[in-house]
């Protein structure tokens, strides 16, 4: 599909572009090259009558992606999570974009979870509504089980949905080779690697098992966390193209006139999404990517209830201890360690002075904390910071852009809620128990008994490994000899003093 013949499609979104008033708008925020500009409007301009007119009172850059279609919505959506490509004021712009569009039938809707599950609905389902919400991607129906009467929401993909996202990624591919082949002064602005992560989450959203999973996971690690609730998805009612989850009942997060008509604590729900955000993102690495109002509720009895999985944020254990000591840093306002960690972590080149980069923290971190407590942002001191980083060598890490560009949607929910709340108090408990749990000996401890437990489950084999390695060298010179000499001794001590360990452990369990 990736051919010549999207150049109709390139066209036609050229001139949308222009007609929208959205083509600068789109490559300034990107700082394209002259090559690439002159290239885009040549595209743009003369068929200009042939673009989409959208709506007039829309910003530029979201006017003509809600008239190009769901799949330019999504790469919206998507690049709004983006800002380290966009910038700070076209990733706020994206941030609004709604993917509401009219829904298809019902008797469609049906036929897919018929077709999907092997059922016919009335055997399944004795109520099922017509659709409550329809976004670009799929719509949601209230539904009945036949089988114990409980009420569910049925999440199922539009009819030939897949193969209208290909197409449009189709010509997203081809017009990311034709930037990298015409303006090779573009090629910083990485627009391949933009459509693959795009291309990545949209696969994602568009098999419901992968949401499904990834709604399971969060569930199974939050179930204990007090005021917070997820519907349990119904396996034996989901598939690629339907998802059944229980009924979650509750007012929407945004309404406050709501919220206050039912008697909740608005300052405490405030404190509450904000802690659980962070919670979620250090304790277990995986939280809710696109927490903003329109995906929480609250239950009648207070609990926040989360729900649409299907942008989930992953960070590894070792990067989330290097975030929570940066945090506890800037807490702190300990400069000087949130420089250190930097460099321990390998994210700045070790040939940078780190006093210097300690001192550009320091104009970073005390503007921020001169502010009125209501005005400082954690979102904000994580954009400043790599901004300073980026400035420093330190390449672009996908998954803490993902961090920060949630981190300033929770604040933004969590001050609607309550616009005295002060970021920082409620942040700290959370990243100092966190610290307490992940560093000092007792973590390094743990990480050692999981270290020898991997040496352990090798151990069998090391003995035949070293043999076959010494066989394989006994034609090589003494030089090569000392090298495998060197290799194998670390290994063996590792092995023996795993294996140790691993007999101590037992012991003590």
């Amino acid at each position: 599909m990736r051919g010549p013949h999207n150049i109709i499609r390139l066209i036609r979104t050229g001139a949308t572009l222009e007609r929208t008033g959205a083509m600068n708008v789109v490559l300034d925020a990107f700082e394209a090259p002259r090559a690439l500009r002159f290239l885009a409007h040549a595209l743009g301009k003369p068929f200009q009558w042939l673009g989409y007119k959208g709506d007039p009172d829309m910003p530029p850059a979201t006017r003509a992606l809600t008239a190009l279609g769901p799949a330019y919505i999504k790469f919206g959506q998507v690049l709004s999570t983006r800002p380290d490509v966009v910038g700070d004021e076209l990733a706020e712009q994206l941030r609004v974009l709604q993917d509401k569009l009219p829904p298809f039938s019902k008797a469609e809707a049906m036929a897919e979870v018929e077709k999907e599950l092997g059922q016919p609905v009335s055997e399944i389902f004795s109520e099922f509504s017509e659709p409550i919400a329809a976004a670009s991607i799929a719509q949601v129906h209230k539904a009945k089980l036949v089988s114990t009467g409980e009420d569910v929401a049925v999440k199922v993909l539009r009819p030939n949905i897949e193969r209208a996202f290909r197409k449009d990624v189709d010509a997203f591919y081809f017009a990311a080779r034709i930037v990298q082949l015409f303006a090779p002064g573009a090629r910083r602005l990485r627009p391949m690697e933009v459509i693959e992560h795009f291309d990545g989450v949209v696969r994602g959203e568009l098999d419901l098992r992968l949401e499904s999973a990834a709604a399971s996971e969060y569930a199974a690690n939050t179930k204990y966390d007090a005021g917070f609730w997820l519907p349990p998805v119904v396996w034996s009612l989901s598939a690629r193209r339907v998802m059944t989850l229980s009924w979650a009942d509750g007012v929407p997060l945004g309404d406050n006139t709501a919220l206050d008509a039912a008697g909740h604590d608005r300052g405490d729900l405030a404190e509450r999404v904000l802690r659980l955000f962070l919670l979620h993102a250090l304790r277990d690495g995986f939280f809710h990517a696109d927490m903003h109002q329109g995906n929480l509720k609250v239950a009648a009895n207070g609990d926040i209830i989360a729900y649409d999985y299907g942008i989930m944020g992953h960070i590894d254990e070792y990067t989330r201890r290097v975030y929570a000591e940066i945090l506890f840093g800037f807490i702190r306002r300990d400069y000087k360690r949130v420089a250190e960690v930097h460099f321990e972590a390998g994210y700045v080149p070790a040939d940078r002075d780190v006093d210097e980069f300690a001192r550009a923290l320091r104009a970073v971190g005390e503007p921020i904390f001169g502010m009125d407590a209501t005005h400082i942002s954690m979102g904000r001191l994580l954009n400043y910071l790599f901004e300073v980083t980026e400035r420093f060598g330190m390449e672009t890490r996908t998954e803490l852009i993902l961090l920060q560009r949630t981190m300033v949607v929770v604040e933004g929910v969590a001050r609607s809620l309550d616009s005295r709340i002060n970021i920082w108090e409620v942040a700290r408990p959370v990243v100092e128990d966190y610290i307490k749990q992940s560093i000092g000996p007792r973590a390094a401890l743990r990480d050692f008994g999981k270290t020898a437990m991997v040496l352990a489950r090798f151990g069998p084999r090391l003995p035949a490994l070293v043999e076959n390695a010494l066989i394989a060298q006994t034609q090589k010179d003494d030089t090569q000899n000392k090298g495998l000499s060197a290799a194998i001794l670390p290994a063996t001590i590792g092995a023996a003093a795993g294996a140790a360990i691993v007999l101590i452990l037992t012991a003590f369990t």
